[in-house]
């Protein structure tokens, strides 16, 4: 959980208590975050406009987590994130809506 993100994958990362989550905006990853919460673009928009909702943003970061844990449950994952604030949420937040907007 505490490898460095990798910047030219798109990786962030979110430090929490005990280390760090790694996230990345794989292809996979973002389908499955679309099928939960619908169209990815409607997304960016409502993170744009001031309306994303935590649990949406939970979702998009348990979707790109790379280092997954499988003891952790969703519910924990939800806990740890929540522990950390949006302020530490809020870099990871910009660089994955960034990826998803631009690519790489």
């Amino acid at each position: 959980m505490n490898r460095p993100a990798n910047a030219l994958r798109g990786e962030a990362m979110v430090a929490v208590e005990g280390g760090h989550i790694s996230l990345r905006p794989t292809f996979a990853a973002l389908v499955a975050c679309e099928d939960e919460l619908g169209p990815l673009f409607t997304l960016v928009e409502r993170a744009a406009a001031g309306g994303l909702k935590l649990s949406e943003m939970v979702s998009l970061f348990w979707h790109c987590r790379t280092d997954a844990d499988a003891a952790v449950t969703r519910a924990e994952f939800s806990e740890r994130l929540t522990q950390a604030g949006l302020a530490a949420m809020t870099p990871a937040l910009k660089i994955l809506l960034g990826q998803i907007l631009s690519g790489r």
